[in-house]
C-alpha cells in the first residue's frame, strides 16, 4: 500500500525500536524489512519513558472488548463477529489506581517481528514503555466531550497513548481504537493475539475498503459508549453524546473523512499525516469542521488534500510542520530520541517539540470545535510556533 505523500510506516516504526538501524529512503509500506545495525546491547535496553501529560487532571484508563452483533469481521469472515480492542483515557481523582501499562509483551513481540525480522530486541524494552495512566482509578465527576483516535495503518493503537493521555488530562473522554487484523498485533482478554492479516498482502485489501472498515468500526464504538440502556464502558455517564470528534494518524486520520461522511454524531475531524483515499464528498462533510496537519513532501502538494481543501465548506485548517516526518504525530520520536536511535533524514524536530505541537494545536481544535473556546493559535503563524506553516485560505 504507498502513500503519496507519506514516509512508509514500516520505514519509520524501525526508527522507534531500541536499536541503531541503518537509514532508509521512504518507501511504499509493502518495503523489505530494514536492515539495521547488529547491536551487542539487545538485551540490555531500557524502557522509554512517554512526555507527562499537560492538563490538570489526573488521567486513568479501561481497556474494553467490544464485539459488534450485527457486523461480520471483514477480513476474516471465519472469525465471525467483528470484534475490536478499545482503551479509554478519562480524567480521573489524583492519587488513585494503579500504573497503566504500554502494551502487552506478546503484541510488542508480534510489533518487532513485523518490522525488523529476526531482531533480537527484547519485546520488554516496548512493552514496558512508561505512560501517565492509571488504572482502577476514581473517576473525576462531571461530563466530557469524547475524541475517538484511530492509529496508522499496521500500526497499534498504543503509538498515540501521548496524545491521548494529553486529551484526556485536559478534559475529554477519548476511546483509542485497535482495528483488528490491521496491526501488528490485538490481544484480547482471553490471552490471544491476532495478528495483521491485512499486512501480509495489501494489495489485496484497497486502502479505501480499510478506511471504510474503520468508519464502521469507530461508529460502532461512538455506539456502544452512548447508548443510553445498555453502555459498554462502565462510566459512560461522563460522556457528552452531543460533543464527539475524531483524530487519527496516517491511515488512521484519513478514516476520519468516511467517518464523518457516513456519521453525523461526529462533528470535528483532525487528519495527522494521512493521504485521504477515500475522498471528500462533492458536497462537503456538511460544514463541519476540519484540521488537516502533516510533514513537508517537497514542492509538490498531496493531491488528495488539495482535492479535499477545495470541497470542505466549513471551518478548515491546513498546517505543514517543517523538520516533521510521518511519524512526528505520535509517540515514535520521543521513543526514538529516549534510546538514541535516529530519525529519518530531514527531521530537525525535537522529540518533545512534535509531541507539544502535536498535543497543542489537537486540543486547540477540539477546544474551539467542541467546546466553544476561542483559539487564537489556529487563526494563523504564531512566534510560539515558528515551525507551523498555514495552507492559504
Amino acid at each position: 500500500m504507498t502513500r503519496t505523500r507519506r514516509t512508509a510506516t514500516a520505514v519509520v516504526l524501525a526508527l522507534v525500536l531500541p536499536l541503531p538501524v541503518v537509514a532508509a529512503a521512504p518507501a511504499p509500506a509493502t518495503a523489505p524489512p530494514v536492515h539495521r545495525a547488529r547491536a551487542a546491547s539487545d538485551a540490555a535496553v531500557s524502557p522509554a519513558e512517554l512526555p507527562a501529560p499537560t492538563g490538570p487532571y489526573a488521567v486513568d484508563r479501561d481497556i474494553l472488548h467490544l464485539v459488534d452483533q450485527h457486523r461480520q469481521d471483514p477480513w476474516v469472515p471465519s472469525a465471525g463477529q467483528r470484534q475490536l480492542m478499545v482503551s479509554v483515557y478519562y480524567p480521573a481523582r489524583p492519587g488513585t489506581g494503579g500504573p497503566a501499562p504500554y502494551m502487552t509483551t506478546e503484541a510488542a513481540r508480534l510489533m518487532l517481528q513485523l518490522k525488523i525480522p529476526g531482531t533480537t530486541i527484547p519485546p520488554e524494552a516496548v512493552s514496558e514503555t512508561r505512560t501517565w495512566s492509571h488504572t482502577g482509578a476514581i473517576p473525576r465527576h462531571g461530563r466530557y466531550p469524547l475524541i475517538l483516535l484511530s492509529p496508522g495503518f499496521t500500526m497499534p493503537r498504543t503509538e498515540i497513548t501521548s496524545l491521548a493521555e494529553d486529551l484526556a488530562s485536559r478534559g475529554y473522554v477519548v476511546a483509542l481504537v485497535d482495528h483488528t487484523y490491521e496491526n501488528s498485533g490485538t490481544t484480547f482478554p482471553d490471552g490471544r493475539t491476532l495478528t495483521c492479516v491485512v499486512c501480509d498482502d495489501p494489495d489485496t485489501y484497497p486502502p479505501e475498503a480499510i478506511e471504510d472498515s474503520r468508519a464502521k468500526d469507530l461508529s460502532f464504538v461512538i455506539n456502544e459508549l452512548t447508548d443510553r440502556r445498555h453502555p459498554s464502558w462502565r462510566y459512560a455517564h461522563l460522556i457528552d453524546g452531543r460533543r464527539i470528534g475524531m483524530a487519527g494518524h496516517s491511515l488512521g486520520g484519513a478514516s476520519a473523512v468516511p467517518t464523518m461522511a457516513h456519521d453525523k454524531r461526529v462533528r470535528a475531524g483532525v487528519d495527522l499525516d494521512g493521504t485521504l483515499f477515500s475522498p471528500v464528498p462533492e458536497d462537503g462533510l456538511g460544514g463541519r469542521p476540519f484540521l488537516m496537519i502533516g510533514h513537508p513532501v517537497g514542492t509538490h502538494e498531496d493531491p488528495s488534500w488539495t482535492a479535499a481543501w477545495s470541497r470542505l465548506s466549513g471551518w478548515k485548517r491546513w498546517l505543514t510542520v517543517t523538520g516533521s516526518n510521518h511519524g512526528s504525530f505520535t509517540d515514535i520520536p520521543v521513543l526514538a530520541d529516549k534510546l538514541g536511535i535516529p530519525e529519518p533524514p530531514g527531521t530537525t524536530l525535537s522529540a518533545q517539540r512534535a509531541v507539544d505541537l502535536t498535543r497543542t494545536y489537537v486540543t486547540a481544535f477540539f477546544d474551539l470545535h467542541l467546546r466553544g473556546i476561542p483559539e487564537p493559535i489556529l487563526n494563523g503563524p504564531t512566534p510560539a510556533y515558528p515551525e507551523v506553516t498555514f495552507h492559504p485560505q
